[in-house]
This record gives structure tokens, C-alpha cells and sequence, in this order.
């Protein structure tokens, strides 16, 4: 019988959810905390009691993308996997991978210095988005709508004791509805995808920060542009983030490797954890 193990870093809706679906399947199953872990290089794979397929939930971008290189060096399967984790948990590397892949993304600037964001500020014209590489839940995301606030921000990006600070990610602000979409991709399928709409006072569409989620269409469209995206970034159980354009239709600006759907199971009919548990379930059984 296969055996699955949740690993995490803070009990959440999404890690309770698969453990239970998971015994409620009848498949045996395991919550196993992240920071009781220690690994050597001397370690076998029969010396870690983790099961026979590892869903990495951790919190911790950090903490879950090295200790995934760690487990998968002693030859366990990780959902997701380490080069999926680097890449999604990184918005330069996002960037870089969907637009070598094709697929539609807002237009993205890389710059190195301050002195170098400004000039790529100013030259594109206000407003622009700028966001810290690593982060998640909308956390260091700013509009910049003016000079004096752009050179606000950028000057206290510069006092970051951080070295991804002095890293600058700067988007094209998408004129769209006030909402986002979330598709959760597991494998090749699109199992659930939900409006997500900006609180008030609010004009990021997390969840975390008070945003309400509402059941989407599918459309070709959507499922096409969400998959390929997946793929693009080595696949597994993901949160694809898309944006609607007027004009170029819908954009990925993210790729979540650690995907909440607490948002969208409550207005979703989808069984979301239960298509997590099977998909992790298939990957050991190839």
C-alpha cells in the first residue's frame, strides 16, 4: 500500500484536508513537521520513516525548496519538485521560464541597481507594479503611480539588509476588472478555478488580505493558457494566477508551488484535496 506524507511547517485548511482525504480513501497516511527533520549526507532513504510519496507544504519558501533538495537526494518522490519549487517560489524565474515557454505574461523589467529601476520606471511611465522576487500572499507588492512614491520605495528597498532587495521586479500594471483568476492545476488538469475579487480599500486579490473568491468558468481559453503554464514550470500540484487584459486577454502573472485553495473549495464543487491525493497517489504507481 502506498504511503503519503504531508509535510509541513504550520497545520493549515489545505494540510488537514489531504490527511483526511487521504485516510478517508483508505490510504495510509502521515503528517510529519518540517522542522523535526535533519538530514545527512551519510543518511539512507530506509533511515527517514516519510512514506513513499512526499507533498511538500511548507510555509517557508526557504525551509520546503531545501529540504526538498535534501529528501530527493535520498531518492524520495517530492510534490512537488525541488526545480518546480526553485522556479515558482521565484518571480524572476517565473518570469524568465513562461516567457521562453510562450506563454502570455504582463511585460516584466529585471534591474540590478536603484539607480537602474528608476530609469526603467520613468522611462515606461507611471504606473508600474513593483514586487520583491520572493514573497508570496501580496506581501512587498507596490503600485507605483508617481515619482515621489516610486523613489520612496525604491529607497527603502536600498536600506533591505536582504540582497533580493537590491533585486527589482518591475511589472506593467494590467488595467482589469478588480479580481484575478486561480486555477489549481494538479497534473495535467485544471481541477478548480475561482474568480478571486479585491477587498475594500484593497487592490490585491489575496484571500490573505481579505479578497472573496467566486466559482469561474473553465474555458479553452483558461484551461490552454493555465496548463501550458504548468507544464512550463515542470508541473505538479499548482496555483496558476492569471490577470484579464482588455487586449491581449489573460495573462500569468504567478505560479504558486505551494497552493492554498481554502478560497476555492468553498465555492468550488470540485474535491480538490481529493484530486491532490489521487494525483500523488498515480506518481508512485508509474
Amino acid at each position: 500500500m502506498v504511503e503519503l506524507c504531508v509535510l509541513y511547517d504550520k497545520v493549515r485548511f489545505e494540510e488537514k484536508s489531504i490527511y483526511d482525504k487521504a485516510l478517508k480513501k483508505g490510504i495510509k497516511a502521515r503528517m510529519t513537521d518540517a522542522k523535526s527533520i535533519t538530514i545527512s549526507t551519510a543518511n539512507k532513504r530506509k533511515e527517514l520513516a516519510l512514506g513513499d510519496v512526499i507533498l511538500q507544504r511548507s510555509i517557508s519558501h526557504f525551509r520546503g525548496l531545501y529540504l526538498t533538495a535534501c529528501i530527493e537526494f535520498l531518492g524520495f518522490s517530492v510534490i512537488n519538485k525541488f526545480q518546480v519549487g526553485q522556479i515558482c517560489g521565484n518571480k524572476l524565474l517565473t518570469s524568465l521560464t513562461l516567457a521562453k515557454h510562450k506563454v502570455p505574461t504582463p511585460k516584466t523589467y529585471f534591474a540590478f541597481s536603484s539607480a537602474a529601476a528608476m530609469e526603467i520606471i520613468n522611462s515606461t511611465g507611471f504606473p508600474v507594479v513593483l514586487k520583491p522576487i520572493v514573497g508570496s500572499w501580496g506581501r512587498g507588492v507596490y503600485p507605483l503611480r508617481d515619482e515621489e512614491v516610486a523613489n520612496m520605495i525604491i529607497e527603502m528597498r536600498e536600506e533591505n539588509d536582504s540582497p533580493l532587495g537590491r533585486i527589482y521586479y518591475i511589472q506593467e500594471m494590467i488595467q482589469r476588472p478588480p479580481r484575478d483568476l486561480r486555477c489549481i492545476v494538479v497534473g495535467n488538469e485544471i481541477v478548480a478555478a475561482v474568480y478571486r475579487y479585491s477587498a475594500e480599500n484593497e487592490w490585491r486579490t489575496n484571500v490573505a488580505r481579505g479578497g472573496k473568491s467566486e466559482k469561474a468558468p473553465i474555458t479553452n481559453e483558461l484551461e490552454d493558457i493555465a496548463i501550458r503554464a504548468a507544464k512550463a514550470v515542470g508541473g505538479g500540484v499548482l496555483g496558476v494566477d492569471l490577470m484579464e487584459d482588455a487586449q491581449k486577454g489573460l495573462l500569468v502573472h504567478e505560479i504558486n508551488n505551494t497552493v492554498e485553495f481554502r478560497g476555492a473549495s468553498s465555492v468550488s464543487n470540485t474535491d480538490i484535496a481529493g484530486a491532490i491525493v489521487d494525483y500523488s497517489v498515480a506518481v508512485v504507481k508509474k
